[in-house]
């Protein structure tokens, strides 16, 4: 049986908004902090559209202090993209932007949302992360921090309501449900939103998902992720 040790890594989540990180892969991160690694999170839109049925005033500083709020209940490193939501593409600046926050953080292993999720947002992480991971060692491509001496390594996490993704890897997250469940808390205007017809009940979905990862792989709860079998971004464990 395999078992992952994150001691001695830093482990960056890049996430499309600021609840992704708590649903995906919360319990991945805090397991890594456990094991001794640096942790961050970088949410790269500001969660500015994602508006209940009664509107919140300036939902996207609403949405930053939840993020905020979340990450110290992990004691992540927080770091932000500022795009705004359904803004966000494959495009020279935002590529930019990223490989400047992987230079700031430094990560050894990147978690990020696969291709074929279901938001257009969490899509344009996907292949924004994957540039990222190889042009942060590159110095023709000039960012305020220095480059990054090797590639971090990638995983995708898992989709929304696990549709269409098959892991090769699942992380034991039995022990940090309940923290999970409590950074989920922060973002309350997203959890306002269970009873909308364009959303679904995050909280209960989020538990739903990870206990039935947890049973395909015979824990009490798990988060699951596949290997970007690139060259550079993959290594042994």
């Amino acid at each position: 049986m395999m078992r992952i040790d994150f001691s001695g890594e830093r482990v960056l989540a890049v996430v499309a908004h600021p609840d992704d990180a708590e649903y995906f892969c919360a319990g991945t991160l805090a397991r890594a902090k456990a094991d001794g690694a640096a942790i961050g999170i970088c949410v790269m839109c500001q969660g500015d559209k994602g508006q209940p049925s009664t509107p919140i005033p300036d939902l996207a500083e609403v949405r930053r202090q939840e993020m905020t709020a979340s990450a110290e209940v992990l004691g992540a490193d927080l770091l932000r993209g500022e795009f705004g939501d359904g803004e966000l593409v494959d495009a020279p600046e935002q590529r930019r932007v990223l490989i400047e926050l992987y230079r700031r953080f430094r990560p050894t292993l990147v978690l990020a949302h696969p291709a074929a999720d279901y938001h257009s947002d969490h899509r344009a992480v996907a292949a924004l992360s994957e540039a990222a991971s190889w042009y942060c060692t590159s110095n023709g491509h000039r960012t305020d921090s220095a480059v990054m001496q090797a590639q971090p390594v990638l995983w995708w996490m898992d989709t929304m309501n696990m549709t269409g993704f098959e892991p090769s890897l699942y992380v034991d997250v039995s022990d940090y449900v309940d923290l999970k469940g409590r950074m989920l808390r922060c973002h309350k205007s997203q959890l306002e939103r269970g009873a909308d017809g364009d959303f679904s009940p995050l909280a209960e979905q989020m538990l739903c998902q990870c206990r039935a990862r947890g049973a395909q792989a015979g824990v009490a709860a798990a988060e699951a992720f596949r290997t970007h079998l690139a060259w550079k971004r993959v290594r042994a464990w």
